[in-house]
C-alpha cells in the first residue's frame, strides 16, 4: 500500500512538474515571439519612414523645380514690364519736352503776331499821312492819281508783252527738239516699274501652332540642323500661325522656305531628314534660276548667250541693288536701251543684249575684289561676247574708256532705271554688304568651310573641317575672328563668333 502512495505521489510530482515546465516554456516562447514581432515592427517602421521621407524629398524637388520655373516666368515678365515702362517714361518725357517747346514756340509766335499786328498799324498810319501829304503837294486825290498811274502802266505793259511773246515764239522754235526729248525721257521714268522690295526677312505661313513645337525639336535640334544647312535664321514667336525666316542672302532665305514647306508637308522633321530635304531642295533653286534666265531671255528675244551667264541672268532674281531687285532693274535698263538705240538710229537688239548683261558682275560666285562693272566686262568676255558689248558693260560707271556708241545708251540708261525716287534703298545694301563682309572675312583663315552671318549681324556662326583643325585651335580662331572684326569692321553693337567642329562617320550597308 505504501508503495502505492509512493508510486502515485511519484507520478503527481512528475504531472505537476510536467504542467510547470510547460508553463516555463510557453511563457518563455510568448516573450521570444514578442520580441521578434516588436523587432519586425521597427524595421517596418524604419522602411515606411523612409519611403515617406523619400517621396517627401521628391515632392519638394518637383515644387522646388516648378517654383523655380514660376521665378523665371516672373523674372522675365518682371523684366519685359521694367522695359516697357522705360520706354513709356521714355515717351511720356519725349512728350512732355515737345508739349513745353510747342507751348514756348505758340507763346513766342503770339508775341510776334502782335508785334507785326502793331507795326501794320504805324506802318498804315504813315501810309495815310503820306497820301494826305501828296494828295496836298500834287492837287490831285489818290483815285485820280492811280487812274492815271493805272493807263500809262497798260500802255507800256501791252508795248513789253507783244515783244516778250515774239522772243518766246523765237526761243520755243528753236529749242522745240530738245524739250520734246526732255519730255520724252521724263516719261520713260514715270512708267519705269517700281521695283524696290524687301531684303531681310520671309514669313513662312502653317497651318496650326502645333507645327512650331514639330519644327523646334527635342530641345531645339530640328531648328538648329535648319539653320546649320541653310544659313537663315528661323525666329519662331508668338506671332499666330507664322514663322519669321531671317537672312541677307535671298537664295538662302527661298531655299530655307521650300524645305519648310516639304518637311511639314511630309511630316517627318529630324537632322537626317533635314539635311536630305536642303540638298534637295538646292538643287530645284539652282534648276529655278536656270529655267528664269532661259524665260528671261525668251521675253526680250536675245539669242544665242553662253548656258553660265544664262544661270548668271537667272539668278539676278534673288539678288538686289541698293534695294531694286537686280532682274527688273537688268529687264528695264535693256528695254531702255532699245528704245534708245533705236530713236538713235543704232541696232536695238544689241543694246537690249549690253542692257540685261551691264550688272552681270553683281552675281558671280566668286565675288572677287573688283569693281562689278569690271568684272562684267571680264564675264562677257570670257563667254565670247562681241567687244561693243563688253565696253558697254566695263563702261556704264566709266571705269574704262568708252568705245563705241553703246557704251553712253547703257549709261544713261541704267541711271533712268537707277535714280528714280524710291528705286534703291541704299542703307539696305550696305547691311547686306556688311554681313557679307563678315562672312568673307570669317573665309580667309585655313580650315574654314562655311560662314554664316545671322541675326542681323549680331553672329556669325564659322563651321570648320573637323580633319583641318582640332579643338583646341577652334577656341584661338574664334579669338582671332572677334580680333579682326574689332580691328577691321564697323558694326552696331556686339558680334559673336561661333565657331563649330563636329565630326561625322558615314558607311553604307549594301
Amino acid at each position: 500500500m505504501t508503495e502505492v502512495y509512493l508510486a502515485a505521489g511519484a507520478f503527481a510530482a512528475g504531472a505537476l512538474l510536467a504542467w510547470f515546465g510547460a508553463a516555463f516554456w510557453g511563457k518563455y516562447r510568448y516573450k521570444v515571439l514578442l520580441k521578434e514581432a516588436e523587432k519586425e515592427a521597427d524595421v517596418m517602421k524604419k522602411n515606411r519612414m523612409l519611403e515617406v521621407k523619400e517621396k517627401s524629398l521628391h515632392m519638394k524637388s518637383e515644387l522646388e523645380k516648378q517654383a523655380s520655373a514660376r521665378n523665371i516666368k516672373i523674372q522675365f515678365a518682371e523684366a519685359k514690364l521694367k522695359q516697357r515702362e522705360l520706354v513709356f517714361n521714355q515717351r511720356q518725357e519725349e512728350l512732355q519736352r515737345k508739349t513745353a517747346e510747342t507751348d514756348a514756340t505758340k507763346e513766342s509766335l503770339n508775341n510776334q503776331l502782335l508785334l507785326i499786328e502793331k507795326k501794320k498799324q504805324d506802318v498804315e498810319k504813315l501810309r495815310q499821312q503820306e497820301i494826305a501829304h501828296l494828295e496836298t503837294i500834287s492837287g490831285l486825290s489818290a483815285d485820280e492819281a492811280r487812274e492815271r498811274l493805272t493807263e500809262s502802266l497798260k500802255d507800256e505793259a501791252k508795248t513789253n508783252a507783244a515783244s516778250y511773246i515774239n522772243e518766246i515764239m523765237e526761243e520755243a522754235k528753236m529749242t522745240a527738239n530738245k524739250e520734246a526729248k526732255k519730255i520724252v525721257i521724263k516719261s520713260i521714268q514715270r512708267v519705269a516699274a517700281e521695283t524696290a522690295i524687301e531684303n531681310a526677312v520671309t514669313v513662312f505661313h502653317i497651318d496650326s501652332d502645333e507645327i512650331k513645337g514639330r519644327i523646334i525639336g527635342r530641345e531645339g535640334r530640328n531648328i538648329r540642323a535648319i539653320e546649320s544647312a541653310t544659313g537663315i535664321e528661323i525666329i519662331v514667336d508668338d506671332t499666330p500661325e507664322a514663322i519669321i525666316l531671317s537672312g541677307f542672302d535671298p537664295v538662302r532665305r527661298e531655299v530655307a522656305r521650300l524645305a519648310l514647306h516639304q518637311l511639314v508637308q511630309d511630316g517627318r522633321i529630324h537632322p537626317a531628314r533635314i539635311e536630305e530635304v536642303v540638298g534637295k531642295v538646292r538643287k530645284q533653286v539652282e534648276e529655278e534660276i536656270v529655267e528664269t534666265g532661259k524665260r528671261t531671255l525668251i521675253d526680250l528675244g536675245i539669242h544665242g548667250l553662253h548656258p553660265e551667264l544664262t544661270r548668271m541672268i537667272g539668278k539676278m532674281k534673288y539678288r538686289s541693288s541698293y534695294g531694286q531687285n537686280l532682274l527688273q532693274h537688268a529687264r528695264e535698263t535693256a528695254n531702255l536701251c532699245a528704245v534708245m538705240a533705236s530713236e538713235l538710229g543704232l541696232n536695238p537688239k544689241k543694246a537690249r543684249r549690253a542692257g540685261l548683261l551691264h550688272d552681270i558682275g553683281k552675281v558671280p560666285d566668286d565675288e572677287p575684289e573688283l569693281p562689278h562693272a569690271i568684272l562684267g566686262m571680264k564675264l562677257c568676255e570670257k563667254y565670247k561676247e562681241k567687244p561693243d558689248i563688253c565696253n558697254a558693260v566695263g563702261a556704264h560707271h566709266d571705269e574704262v574708256e568708252m568705245q563705241s556708241l553703246l557704251a553712253p545708251i547703257v549709261q544713261v540708261c541704267d541711271a533712268i532705271s537707277g535714280a528714280r525716287p524710291g528705286a534703291r534703298r541704299e542703307i539696305v545694301e550696305a547691311y547686306i554688304k556688311r554681313l557679307n563682309d563678315l562672312e568673307q572675312l570669317a573665309m580667309t583663315y585655313p580650315g574654314v568651310v562655311k560662314t554664316y552671318a545671322i541675326q542681323a549681324g549680331r553672329e556669325l556662326r564659322v563651321i570648320v573641317g573637323a580633319d583641318r583643325i582640332d579643338d583646341k585651335h577652334t577656341e584661338n580662331l574664334s579669338v582671332e575672328i572677334a580680333k579682326k572684326i574689332q580691328d577691321e569692321m564697323t558694326y552696331p553693337g556686339q558680334v559673336k563668333i561661333t565657331v563649330i567642329r563636329e565630326t561625322r562617320a558615314v558607311s553604307y550597308a549594301k
